[in-house]
């Protein structure tokens, strides 16, 4: 649905359309939405949960009952990190980690102010992300939560969620995952793992669109226990009886809060339905030979350029994006967009992030992104040629 001559590597950030989902949100807005009108409610009230079902069980190794799509991923967190922090009274020490991706960070360090808890941050390394042993040495016996993601937003470092989730609870901490730039991306198994929370957004890798809703995965044991500081209607458990008083429903439902994006979920559902019918480590797979080729293109293209590998070079270290190091990143990011038709993107100081989603991206369109990538430093068409940067960048 785009220029076939674009080369687009930012589905790291926002995937693309599937034409699928352009036909199922066609059909939606006519026959469900323009046809039934408030009827469509009788199936569309469920579609969290049963679109949360589906996307734990293709994606998340979650079983049933324990995956929500709802609100964002922001709300998600706050929702969940609240509720571990209100579990954990003798729990005075929250951590996180010193790159984590912003909104991690504000939301948990913001929660730990409101509360009179110390925040405290585990060093990140932008190429390697989270090292276990320095993570150990931060978590202790204080600790109430521990929030990470399991793909670095900076350098697609993999995180490895069985240990460090393990750790975490041998100090007695709950741990939160940010899946976002996981989901899709790697195999994930929550359930096998032993998390206790998590959260992830589907617009990246799940092609669900800007703004789609986000999920939110609560293990059973934990559901009865936690309570979500947002008391909403949609999480009541009756919610038509209009009650005075709020009840929290039971289960995975109570994290619900207010009237879903019934638009957005259906476009969840499709990219699940992708998913399920390719397989998450075919996906995986491709993820890898790409990436790799990425590098090995930089390795032979770009190094004489002043580019440095800001990424793990094993394939089993890292997610579906790749990150290089250029002083001039931001220049070259903004020159592709604009001038040879190359989508990236630059995250600050100096990265330029190569995002070949493995659903939607072709080894030939990667080659063709590196080699113009290479001939445009090489002409120097990156220095002041092109203007302010982005405002999105």
């Amino acid at each position: 649905m785009t220029d076939p001559d674009l080369c687009y590597l930012d589905g790291n950030s926002l995937g693309r359309v599937p034409r699928a989902t352009a036909a199922r949100l066609a059909d939606f807005v006519e026959r469900e939405w323009g046809g039934q009108l408030v009827e469509g409610w009788n199936r569309w009230i469920d579609m969290p949960t049963d679109v949360g079902n589906e996307l734990g069980r293709v994606l998340l190794g979650a079983s049933p009952g324990q995956v929500v799509v709802c609100d964002s991923v922001t709300v998600n967190l706050f929702k969940l990190a609240a509720a571990a922090l209100a579990d954990r009274p003798d729990g005075s020490v929250v951590v996180v980690a010193d790159g984590e991706f912003p909104t991690d960070r504000y939301v948990v360090e913001g929660l730990a102010a409101r509360l009179g808890h110390e925040s405290r941050a585990v060093r990140s390394d932008p190429v390697d992300g989270i090292s276990v042993d320095e993570l150990d040495a931060v978590v202790d016996d204080r600790t109430a939560l521990v929030c990470l993601s399991l793909v670095d937003y900076r350098s697609g470092a993999l995180a490895d969620l069985e240990e460090i989730t393990g750790l975490c609870h041998d100090a007695g901490a709950l741990v939160l995952w940010d899946l976002s730039h996981a989901v899709g991306s790697v195999p994930i198994a929550l359930d096998q793992a032993g998390v206790d929370l998590a959260v992830g957004c589907t617009y990246k890798y799940l092609n669900a669109g800007p703004g789609a809703p986000a999920f939110l995965y609560v293990r059973r044991d934990l559901q009865g226990r936690l309570r979500q500081p947002i008391w909403g209607w949609f999480g009541q458990r009756d919610q038509f009886a209009m009650a005075p008083a709020y009840e929290p429903s039971e289960g995975i439902r109570q994290f619900l809060t207010g009237t879903p994006n019934v638009a957005g979920t259906i476009a969840v559902e499709e990219g699940v339905r992708l998913f399920a019918e390719v397989g998450i480590e075919a996906v995986r797979a491709k993820a890898e030979r790409m990436t790799s080729m990425v590098i090995e293109l930089a390795d032979g293209w770009l190094t004489d350029l002043g580019f440095e590998l800001a990424s793990p070079r094993s394939a089993s270290d890292r997610g579906a994006h790749v990150s290089l190091a250029h002083p001039d990143a931001g220049a070259i990011s903004r020159s592709l967009r604009r001038g040879a038709g190359v989508v990236p993107d630059f995250r600050p100081p100096d990265r330029l992030r190569l995002g070949p989603a493995p659903l939607s991206t072709g080894f030939v369109e990667v080659w063709d992104a590196l080699d113009r990538l290479r001939r445009l430093v090489e002409r120097g068409e990156h220095l002041g040629a092109f203007g302010e940067p982005f405002r999105v960048s």
